[in-house]
């Protein structure tokens, strides 16, 4: 099959967003920029699966974390590691099991209001990720050489950041409309609007999404269950079932389902990590 310059510009764009997560730490991670459409397959045959216990809600009690509020001078690689001790310099995907059982109707209500485009609709600073390119274009680390003008650095950093910015346009349109992911954390506990403004890598940003969610990324790859014995006791007459897999950035989103729990108490939560991801 023919590929447009479009998916031609979207592939260099990834691949470029890949790169450069696997570059300097002072570059920023860019892993977070660049979202493709909510149904779309991402690759994670390569994704490594980590080994957390496995997490059973309701019941599981929240450690008295200090809240994390960044001001003006704050150190911003001090202020990382308070908010996200075990976000992983490149990210630890780890594949879940979630299934939810309670009375048919709540179970009803609650996979409406999960459902929802599995997007965190970010905004991006389009100009220092242009800068960041650049700079990794014409100063790439040893042993590699670079292989670029200065002029045609700058010509495809823009374009690749242009690529960037119209795949993110197009997900983050999905925010409110799709409801393509059926366990979407950011439809359930929505990431305060004055904190997409700073972008995935504000310190305030991930300080909140590691208080509240207990990951610093959105899930992924959420799937829905049809088959197989649920986990937890057996379902009584009058109840129904929502199982979802799902692969989690780093850590068990265990801040999140808790608090879900709280606030839906009529229905149960348990959470199973999974090692042969199927």
């Amino acid at each position: 099959m023919t590929r447009t310059p479009a998916s031609k510009a979207a592939a260099a764009a990834d691949a470029l967003l890949d790169w450069l997560a696997s570059q300097s730490p002072a570059m920023g991670r860019r892993d977070g920029a660049a979202l493709p459409p909510p149904d779309a397959e991402l690759p994670h045959a390569a994704w490594p699966i980590g080994s957390p216990a496995a997490t059973a809600l309701p019941g599981i009690a929240l450690p008295a974390w200090p809240p994390i509020r960044p001001g003006p001078g704050a150190d911003t690689e001090a202020v990382l590691a308070q908010a996200a001790p075990l976000r992983l310099p490149h990210t630890d995907w780890l594949y879940h099991h979630l299934t939810v059982t309670g009375p048919a109707d709540r179970v009803a209500t609650f996979a409406r209001a999960a459902a929802g485009a599995g997007v965190i609709p970010w905004q991006l600073d389009l100009d220092r990720l242009a800068e960041d390119v650049f700079h990794a274009l014409i100063a790439p680390p040893a042993p590699q050489q670079r292989s670029l003008s200065l002029a045609g650095a700058r010509i495809l950093a823009d374009q690749l950041c242009a690529a960037v910015a119209t795949r993110h346009a197009l997900a983050v349109a999905q925010v409110g409309r799709s409801r393509a992911c059926r366990f979407d954390l950011h439809a359930l506990l929505p990431v305060p609007a004055a904190l997409l403004h700073g972008g995935p890598d504000d310190p305030a940003a991930l300080a909140w999404l590691w208080t509240h969610w207990g990951t610093t990324e959105a899930l992924r790859h959420v799937r829905p269950i049809h088959d197989g014995v649920p986990d937890g006791p057996p379902l009584q007459p009058s109840e129904a079932v929502f199982r979802v897999s799902f692969w989690a950035a780093d850590w068990t989103p265990w801040r999140a389902l808790a608090r879900l729990a709280d606030q839906w108490p009529a229905l149960r939560f348990t959470l199973q990590p999974r090692y042969d991801a199927t």
